[in-house]
């Protein structure tokens, strides 16, 4: 095996996770997230000797993902999720943070992430679940919880946060521990 390849496939591995989810956040269909997620690859293959090595290699492949994403919804004709070149550049704003935060991987950032969730109290964590796992929207969360719309904005504006806030102090521990 070539050191290229060796190179690549440790870089893919590291941010495979992350691709996915970026992928998974504008696309709602599993099988045209697994298609993307290989076209990228395959993508990032052939222009391997493109990539920048001083940048950074998350946010390369998100660039191919993104473009492909936007493709993608070109070609379907269809756009079920307001994603446009906007949406997807606050994505990758929103990725690029997570990729700057200190820990290994993304599994171990959303491992700590789990545990504050865990730790809001049970209105705001309810309602970031129902927002943000169950993909609900705001005016589901109204319906859902009998609270007006300022109130679902409230709880979700302080329950992020607080989220921000233990994931960093966790995250700061961990970096302490590992």
């Amino acid at each position: 095996m070539s050191s290229a390849t060796e190179v690549f496939e440790i870089l893919m591995r590291e941010h495979a996770e992350m691709l996915l989810a970026f992928l998974r956040s504008s696309v709602r269909d599993p099988h045209a997230v697994d298609d993307l997620f290989q076209e990228t690859m395959v993508i990032a293959w052939r222009r391997i000797d493109d990539f920048d090595h001083t940048r950074s290699f998350g946010k390369w492949i998100r660039g191919i993902a993104g473009k492909l994403v936007l493709a993608h919804f070109r070609k379907a004709g269809k756009n079920p999720l307001p994603c446009d070149a906007v949406t997807l550049e606050w994505l990758e704003s929103r990725f690029e943070r997570v990729e700057k935060l200190k820990g290994d991987t993304l599994s171990v950032k959303l491992d700590l992430l789990k545990d504050c969730i865990a730790a809001l109290s049970d209105d705001n964590r309810q309602t970031i679940e129902a927002r943000y796992l169950e993909l609900n929207s705001l005016e589901q969360l109204v319906t859902r919880f009998g609270i007006t719309l300022q109130t679902a904005k409230k709880r979700l504006y302080r329950a992020k946060i607080q989220l921000e806030a233990c994931l960093a102090k966790k995250l700061l521990a961990w970096e302490e521990t590992a």
